[in-house]
């Protein structure tokens, strides 16, 4: 049996997609110091996103692509996290930050498409949707970082944030319970006498 921890990658979009949706909502038009404080979130989703994601590109624990699928998007998406949680803490300028996003989304949406035209996971289309969604989030952060200063464009972003984040957690739940139940007997070489 192959070793899986998916159910904590998931855990940690949801967190990090509630977490960007909560800054867009509250923290976005504060001065620096207001913007500060989110970067505890940012770095503990960051970190997080790209251990798991560079243990999965390295190890391949999972069977064929789906290390190419949740790996790589993990470390990308910790990475745009970390540098968030690094430019918010020191002050610095997001810009930076948001064109290296759009090209971990660009990643994000072909694998989403890939994920659903291959039929992989057992909800390929829920999965995919889910890819795309957050991926479309970092294609759009670079272009629509000016246009944030609108109210209405950022209530929107949220709205969408806040739906890929409940896409997210619906599948989180399901393959948590699932897994639950897959791993219940599950034992490791040390304890079933090397079998």
């Amino acid at each position: 049996m192959f070793i899986d921890y998916l159910t904590l990658i998931m855990i940690n979009l949801v967190a990090g997609t509630t977490i960007l949706a909560w800054y867009l909502y509250k923290g976005f038009t504060s001065d620096a110091e207001g913007q500060r404080p989110f970067s505890a979130g940012f770095g503990i989703v960051g970190v997080l996103g790209l251990v798991l994601g560079l243990g999965m590109v390295f190890t391949w624990p999972l069977p064929g692509s789906y290390n190419i699928a949740f790996g790589e998007t993990t470390a990308l998406f910790g990475a745009v996290f970390l540098a968030t949680a690094f430019a918010l803490y020191h002050r610095w300028d997001l810009k930076p930050v948001t064109i290296f996003a759009f090209f971990a989304g660009v990643f994000a949406v072909v694998v989403g498409i890939r994920l659903i035209s291959l039929n992989l996971t057992k909800e390929p289309l829920f999965s995919g949707i889910g890819f795309i969604l957050a991926g479309l989030g970092g294609v759009a952060a670079f272009p629509a970082f000016g246009l944030l200063k609108n109210k209405y464009i950022r209530l929107l972003a949220v709205i969408v944030l806040v739906g890929t984040a409940l896409l997210w957690a619906f599948t989180f739940y399901n393959s948590l319970w699932g897994h639950m139940e897959s791993f219940g007997s599950w034992l490791p070489p040390t304890l079933s006498g090397g079998q």
